[in-house]
């Protein structure tokens, strides 16, 4: 059986960090081109925030697994219907918002893996496999190993739980959600925290007890970045195409206005 190609785990396998970017405003395939060429390792398809639909989602991870660059859907909370539904049509990854127990990591393994693991049903041809008929039992099980199960961790609580979301068999990366956490915490948009700085240290443990890769999200400030990568940080999530495009755009406008000024 063919072995899945997802340049995200396979990176973080070999120990390096995997860049992801966040896909909002995105609407056509060549954004999966555009990030691939920018230096990104994953896509973040956002279908919590924004307008994306499950169609542009779906026609834009299969660009992706035809490029390279491993597309990976956050849904909304508890939407496991919308996420075995991208799963079939060329996901190779979900990120599930707000877990904040076992049980609820558990619901997400059970949904989104086939069995033994969990309890996903098969729709038919699948894209990752460019829709061909293939051994049954060897897909699933490939399909199971090379997807990323990401709960994401965004509140005190959850971050008090952290290591029995670890410890869930089929989670792959327990992720923070910085921005939502430093908000519930009190502390908006403070990411070098004390109260940050030590929810990543609890979450650091635990992967680091259970086997699991640590996620980042919402770090932008380099220092901060290599403070967490440091603690065994290896998933992040680099920005999203709204603030590459407005910093890019608003650069260049400067710096033109500035160059016409002065002439």
């Amino acid at each position: 059986m063919k072995r899945l190609e997802s340049p995200a785990r396979d990176r973080m396998e070999k120990g390096d960090i995997a860049l992801g970017v966040g896909i909002v405003q995105g609407r056509t395939v060549d954004i999966a081109q555009l990030m691939k060429t920018a230096g990104y390792d994953w896509l973040f398809l956002d279908c919590e925030h924004g307008a994306m639909s499950i169609d542009t989602c779906a026609q834009i991870a299969v660009a992706g697994l035809a490029i390279g660059i491993t597309p990976i859907v956050r849904v909304p909370i508890g939407g496991y219907g919308l996420a075995t539904r991208l799963l079939d049509c060329g996901a190779m990854g979900i990120t599930m918002p707000h877990v904040e127990n076992a049980e609820q990591a558990r619901e997400l393994v059970d949904n989104c893996r086939f069995p033994p693991v969990g309890h996903r049903g098969i729709g038919g041809g699948v894209p990752q496999y460019g829709y061909q008929t293939v051994n049954l039992g060897e897909a699933v099980e490939e399909l199971n190993r090379s997807m990323l199960l990401i709960a994401m961790v965004e509140t005190p609580e959850a971050i008090s739980r952290a290591d029995e979301i670890a410890a869930v068999d089929g989670i792959d990366v327990v992720m923070i959600g910085t921005n939502d956490l430093a908000l519930a915490m009190g502390v908006p948009q403070q990411f070098g925290h004390a109260k940050v700085v030590e929810a990543y240290e609890t979450v650091a443990a635990a992967c680091k007890s259970h086997g699991k890769w640590m996620g980042s999200g919402g770090v932008r400030e380099p220092e901060l970045a290599a403070q967490y990568a440091a603690m065994g940080a290896q998933f992040f999530l680099a920005g999203q195409d709204i603030g590459f495009m407005i910093a890019g755009g608003s650069q260049r406008a400067n710096i033109l206005r500035e160059a016409v000024a002065g002439s």
